[in-house]
Parts: C-alpha cells; structure tokens; sequence
C-alpha cells in the first residue's frame, strides 16, 4: 500500500483495482443471470404449455452456471478482502504514528481501526447487494417496458421518488453517525476507568444516538413503501392493458414487479452505509483528528 492513503472507499478500489474488479465481475455475472431467471422460468411455461421442452433446458443451464459463479464468487471474495482489510488496518496504525499521536490514547486508534474495517466490510458485503439492486432496478424497467412501456415508466418513476426521498435525509444521516463515531472513539477509555456510572452514560448516550438513526431509517423505509405502495397498484391495473396475455407473459410481469420493489428496499440500506462511511473517511482523513481526539478525552 502506498505510503500516503487517503482512506475512502474510492482510494481502496483504486488501490486494489485489480482483485476488486474480479469480483464486481462475478457479482455481475451472477446478477445477470439472477435477473434471467424469471424470463427463462416464463419462456419454460409457454414451451411446456405447448409441449415444448427446449426452454426447459436452457433453464437448466442458467441454473447451473448461477451456482457454480455464486460458489465460486464467494470464495474468492473471503480471501480477497481479508488481505484488503490487513492492509487497510495497518495503514490506519501507521498514519496515527506519523501524526506524534499519544501512544496512550488506545481508545481513539482502535476505535478507528474498527472503522476502517467497515471501509472494506462495505466493498464485501454491501457492494453486492448494491449491485444487484442496481441490476434489478435496470432489467425491471427495460424487461417491464418490453411488456407495455407504463410498466416500465411507473418503475422509472417510482425509482426516482425513492432516490429523492434518500437525498432528503443524506445529511442527516451523516451528522448522526457522526456523533455516534465521536462516542465510539471514547469507549475504551471509559472501560479503562472502571466507572459504572461512568460506563451507564457512556453507553446511554450511544443508545441515544442509535435510536435517532433508527428513527430516521423508519420513516425512510416508510416514505419508500408508500411509493412502491402506489408502484404496485399502478402496475397491476396498466398489465390489463396488454392484449391476451400469456401465462409466461403475466408471471414475468408480476415477478419483475415483485424485483423492482424487493431492490427498491434493498437500496436505501446501502445508501445510509454510504452515509454512515463517508462521515468515518473524513474522521480517518483529518490529520489532527487523532490527537484533537486525545485532548478531548483528557478534559
């Protein structure tokens, strides 16, 4: 790892483009053939409702290649980010020996080397989700507008409500974590201290914060439900526009529906993560932070 990091999830990907591209490759794969499988399930209907078996086949190859690339994706991602991580946390402790930071304020760094495992933590186990949300949202309007172009429109749309309704919150969500963080900076200190009444408000004031967090995502998730309340209904009322449906034709439809608003849910978690690691880049970034931390500990 180079000697000046700057610890974002931007700098890691660039740091370790290579190993980081090979499984965003395999997320794709397996998404796409994720995203298949409604349509190959709905081809397979029509064929077997005509006493076809062909479609049937192909089904059982997407099948079979989806388990061996999600197989395979995750062994590979388990070595891959466990190196990130060891790299990324020495790079941490390195940075906070070149700041002159008091050896003594252990609270502070190994709160910040927790935090910079959640840097990678998010690169494993939210980029995924976030791509196949992506790829769902996409393979939803397009596959949908197939169908009927409303279909696809109503998802278009229902798509950006949600994305407005997050922006609307990003800040604060930010400023949240944010206070969380600076308590968390703070705890091993505290359990240092041996003070009940001490450890009682420290663990108070994180409970505090927590619950504001999760308030905040409550009325997120539901502004977004109410969206894709409406998304639903609309949808179910332009399918009978379509002239003599099929029955592959009409499971498709729900089905691409159902994805829609099973990664329109999936979104906005992966969103406030983003929030909650862009407030802990600026805290590793800041080269006083750490000693600024220790002074404040001291008081």
């Amino acid at each position: 790892m180079s000697r000046k990091f700057e610890f974002t999830v931007r700098s890691i990907l660039s740091q370790f483009k290579a190993k980081v591209a090979v499984t965003w490759l395999l997320v794709a794969l397996e998404n796409v053939f994720m995203v298949l499988l409604p349509l190959f399930i709905g081809f397979a209907i029509d064929d077997l409702l005509a006493s076809e078996h062909l479609a049937l086949y192909w089904l059982a190859i997407l099948f079979a290649a989806l388990i061996l690339v999600s197989v395979g994706r995750r062994f590979y991602d388990t070595r891959v980010y466990g190196d990130i991580r060891v790299e990324v946390g020495v790079a941490v402790e390195k940075q906070a020996c070149r700041n002159n930071a008091p050896v003594a304020n252990v609270s502070v760094r190994n709160a910040r080397l927790n935090m910079s495992r959640e840097l990678v933590d998010f690169l494993e186990n939210d980029v995924p989700p976030l791509m196949t949300a992506v790829i769902q949202l996409i393979a939803s309007i397009i596959i949908l507008s197939s169908f009927h172009v409303q279909l696809g429109v109503s998802a278009g749309v229902a798509g950006i409500i949600i994305l407005l309704i997050y922006v609307q919150f990003h800040a604060y969500f930010v400023r949240l974590n944010g206070l969380l963080n600076s308590r968390m900076e703070q705890q091993v200190t505290i359990l240092s201290q041996r003070s009940r009444r001490g450890l009682r408000g420290h663990l108070k004031r994180i409970k505090r914060r927590e619950i504001l967090i999760s308030d905040a995502e409550a009325v997120v998730y539901g502004l977004i439900f109410l969206a894709l309340f409406a998304f639903v209904l609309i949808n179910l009322w332009l399918s009978t526009l379509i002239p003599a449906p099929s029955a592959g034709q009409i499971f498709s439809i729900v089905t691409y529906s159902l994805e829609f608003v099973e990664a329109a849910i999936l979104l906005p978690i992966t969103l406030q993560t983003l929030s909650r690691l862009s407030e802990i880049s600026q805290r590793l970034n800041k080269p006083s932070a750490l000693v600024q931390s220790y002074s404040e500990n001291q008081r």
